[in-house]
């Protein structure tokens, strides 16, 4: 149960509360202090003794921060490779299969720009089919579609992005996730906005990656990500097509043995501090608790649609928000006869941070 108490101390611990009003959770969300925290301490660490030196002396906080995520998503810290953001991490698992002209991939019409153009260079370069499933009447994937789909015979994956960036549709990323494991298909999430917004279970999901973001409901910096990679994934031996130094050893100039876990979808060269970062971030959400915050954040999703809705201009235009019962904390109007770059400027400048997006 949240408190009005609580709320003031996450005020508090929010500096960009004081001066503006804050709505673009869905693109960069306000960190709270222990991540600036954690982040301003590391750069003086490095800027005092040297990067590397600094890498050493928080070798323990960094295996924390993997702990902490994956405590995050219901996993242990072995199956986190942090990455540098949510597209990088679908991209990653992407490569990890090896697709052939004819080879199948089912997705959904809501997946995220970024991930949709990847599929499309994967049907240019690789002669790879993309099948598009059905959508329910009230908005979202019909999962009955994706069953039919997924019988194809060269059905090689199933990429689904659960809450799409600019709308506050919830897809059954669940309801999919059995049909994929019943049918012995991967299962591919991409998590960015439901992270810090909905609880995650990747047990519950059936996946075999999840990609996620830092910077977005999670409340950590810009430039990080990280990547679910479950148990079956590293017991195929799944790697990413381009693997670092980090990921496997050389053996010699015609070997390489991979990371016995997530590992190998890690690059060597780490942004330290936004590490520590997320890190912080991951446990400032666990302690105020995903189940609570996410619901207050729906709630006032809810309310800003309710409202902005009744403005003379103004038409909410979030799938089925009118008939569906499964709508985040994001909220999408659209005002007629304005500029939306326009309107956007007028609200910052009146201290009100949106921001705008295309639907597609």
């Amino acid at each position: 149960m949240i408190t009005e108490d609580s709320i003031r101390r996450w005020r508090r611990d929010t500096p960009g509360c004081e001066g503006r009003i804050h709505l673009n959770n869905a693109g960069a969300a306000l960190m709270p202090n222990p991540v600036l925290e954690a982040i301003r301490g590391h750069l003086a660490l490095e800027a005092e003794i040297g990067g590397y030196e600094a890498e050493d002396a928080v070798a323990d906080r960094v295996r924390e921060a993997h702990a902490l995520l994956g405590r995050l998503i219901g996993a242990g810290p072995e199956h986190i490779a942090i990455v540098e953001n949510a597209t990088v991490a679908v991209a990653q698992a992407l490569s990890a299969f090896d697709l052939h002209p004819g080879d199948v991939l089912v997705t959904t019409r809501h997946d995220y720009t970024s991930n949709q153009l990847m599929y499309l260079s994967l049907a240019r370069r690789l002669g790879v089919e993309v099948l598009r499933a059905d959508d329910l009447p009230e908005g979202g994937v019909d999962p009955e579609s994706v069953r039919r789909l997924v019988a194809h015979p060269r059905c090689q994956l199933v990429s689904l992005t659960w809450i799409p960036t600019n709308s506050g549709l919830v897809q059954a990323a669940e309801e999919v996730g059995e049909i994929c494991e019943a049918a012995g298909v991967p299962y591919v999430v991409d998590a960015c906005q439901a992270i810090g917004q909905i609880p995650v279970d990747v047990g519950r999901l059936r996946c075999d990656y999840l990609a996620a973001t830092s910077r977005k409901f999670l409340r950590g910096p810009r430039g990080l990500g990280f990547l679910y990679v479950s148990g079956r994934a590293i017991a195929r031996g799944d790697a990413p097509l381009y693997i670092d130094m980090l990921g496997a050893e050389l053996v010699d100039h015609g070997h390489f043995v991979l990371a016995p876990d997530a590992r190998r979808f890690e690059n060597w060269e780490f942004p330290y501090a936004l590490v520590l970062g997320l890190g912080e971030a991951a446990r400032y959400a666990l302690e105020a608790g995903i189940e609570e915050t996410g619901a207050r954040a729906v709630a006032l999703a809810a309310e800003v649609r309710e409202k902005a809705g009744a403005l003379p201009g103004v038409q909410v235009v979030d799938p089925g928000a009118r008939v569906c019962a499964r709508l985040c904390a994001i909220a999408t109007v659209e005002v007629t006869g304005k500029d939306a770059n326009d309107l956007e400027r007028r609200l910052r400048l009146a201290g009100v941070n949106v921001n705008v997006s295309l639907m597609g």
